[in-house]
C-alpha cells in the first residue's frame, strides 16, 4: 500500500529535577551542596532512509513521545539523558508544521537527520545556588518541558521525468517499456492507483528517473478523481512530459486541460521543461501517418499559450515505434538544461 502523507504528533522528554542534596560525610557534622543536575530529555529525530519508499509505518501509529531525563542525584551525579526517538521517512519527505502550514524541512538527498521536537534541558541541582550569604541552599530547578508538535510528513517522488496524462493514455505501457518497472495495466481508467517510478537507461553508464502519475482529469486541482493526491508527486520532477492518445477527440483540448489543471494545482509547475508524446500512434492507419503527424504538430505549433512544449513526439509503446526517439529527447533535454544524470552501477 502506498501512503504519501500522514499527520502525526511528536513530543521530545522532559528535562530532569535537579537534585536538593547535601554531603553526609563521616566527621563533617554540616556538608556543603551536593544535588546533581537533571539529565536532558530525549529529541524526536527524522532519518531519511533510502530503503524506504512510503509513509506506511505511520499509518498505524499517530502519536511519538521521546523519554524524559532522569533527576540529579546526591554526590554531584546527573541523571541520565532520555533516549532520542529515530523515526525513518523516505527521501523526498517534507516536513510540515501542522498548526501553521510552515515547512520544517525537506528530505532531498540520503541519511539527512532533522530533529523535529528537542527535549528539555535539564534542571540545576542545588550546588549552583551556594553563594556566601546562602551556604547550604534548598533550591533546585526544575527541567525543562521537551518542544512538542503536530507535523505533517507528505512524501513527493523525486524524479527526472513525470508523465502527465488523462487515465488511459498509456502511461504505464511506456514505463513498462522504456525501463523495468512493472505497473498494473489494463483497459480501463484509473488502473494506476499509485505513482510508480522506473529507471531508463540512456547509452552505456547514464540513466534518468521517470514517474508514472494516476491519470489526471478536469476538475483534478479540485480534488476530483485521483489528481490532487498525486499532483504533489511532479513538483520535484524537472521535466513534465505529457502523453495524449492518438484517438482522443481533440489532442489540443487535452493539452489544454492538462496545463490548466496544473496551473491551477501550482503555477510553478508550468514553467518546467513540458514535451508532448502523442500515443497509440499503432491506432493510426500506415498510410495516414504522415498526414495525422502533420496536421498535430501544426495546431500545437499554432496554440495561443504561454505553455507550449518544447518538443513533440509520436509514439507506440505496443509496437516501439518512436520510443528510441523519446528516450533520446528526454536525455538531451536533461542534458541541455547541464542537469545530472544518475550514474548506473
Amino acid at each position: 500500500m502506498y501512503i504519501d502523507y500522514v499527520e502525526i504528533y511528536v513530543k521530545a522528554g522532559n528535562g530532569g529535577r535537579g537534585a536538593v542534596s547535601f554531603r553526609r560525610e563521616k566527621y563533617v557534622p554540616k556538608g556543603g551542596p551536593d544535588g546533581g543536575d537533571g539529565g536532558k530529555g530525549g529529541d524526536v529525530i527524522l532519518l531519511s532512509d533510502p530503503n524506504i519508499s512510503t509513509l506506511l509505518d505511520f499509518r498505524y501509529r499517530r502519536k511519538y513521545i521521546a523519554e524524559n531525563g532522569e533527576h540529579g542525584m546526591d554526590a554531584m551525579k546527573t541523571g541520565k539523558n532520555g533516549r532520542n526517538i529515530v523515526l525513518r521517512v523516505p527521501v523526498g519527505t517534507v516536513v510540515k508544521d501542522k498548526e501553521t502550514g510552515v515547512i520544517l524541512f525537506d528530505f532531498t538527498e540520503s541519511y539527512q537527520e532533522f530533529i523535529v521536537a528537542r527535549g528539555g534541558k535539564g534542571g540545576r541541582g542545588n550546588t549552583h545556588f551556594k553563594s556566601p550569604t546562602n551556604q547550604a541552599p534548598r533550591i533546585a530547578e526544575t527541567g525543562q518541558t521537551g518542544e512538542e508538535k503536530k507535523i505533517i510528513l507528505e512524501l513527493k517522488l523525486i524524479a527526472d521525468v513525470g508523465i502527465v496524462g488523462f487515465p488511459n493514455a498509456g502511461k504505464s505501457t511506456l514505463i513498462s517499456v522504456i525501463s523495468k518497472a512493472k505497473p498494473k495495466i489494463a483497459d480501463y481508467p484509473f488502473t494506476t492507483l499509485e505513482p510508480v517510478l522506473g529507471l531508463v537507461k540512456y547509452k552505456d553508464f547514464e540513466s534518468f528517473i521517470v514517474a508514472d502519475i494516476p491519470g489526471i482529469i478536469e476538475g483534478a486541482s479540485q480534488g476530483k478523481g485521483l489528481g490532487l493526491k498525486f499532483l504533489r508527486h511532479i513538483e520535484r520532477t524537472r521535466i513534465l512530459l505529457f502523453l495524449i492518445s492518438a484517438d482522443a477527440n481533440n489532442i489540443v483540448d487535452e493539452y489544454k486541460i492538462l496545463i490548466k489543471e496544473l496551473k491551477y494545482y501550482s503555477k510553478t509547475l508550468i514553467n518546467k521543461t513540458k514535451i508532448l508524446a502523442i500515443s497509440k500512434m499503432d491506432l493510426i492507419p500506415d498510410d495516414e501517418k504522415e498526414t495525422f503527424k502533420s496536421s498535430v504538430a501544426h495546431k500545437i505549433k499554432t496554440l495561443r499559450i504561454k505553455a507550449k512544449p518544447e518538443a513533440l513526439v509520436f509514439i507506440s509503446s505496443v509496437l516501439g515505434y518512436g520510443v528510441g526517439d523519446l528516450i533520446t529527447i528526454l536525455a538531451k533535454t536533461l542534458k541541455k538544461e547541464k542537469l545530472s544524470f544518475k550514474v548506473t552501477v
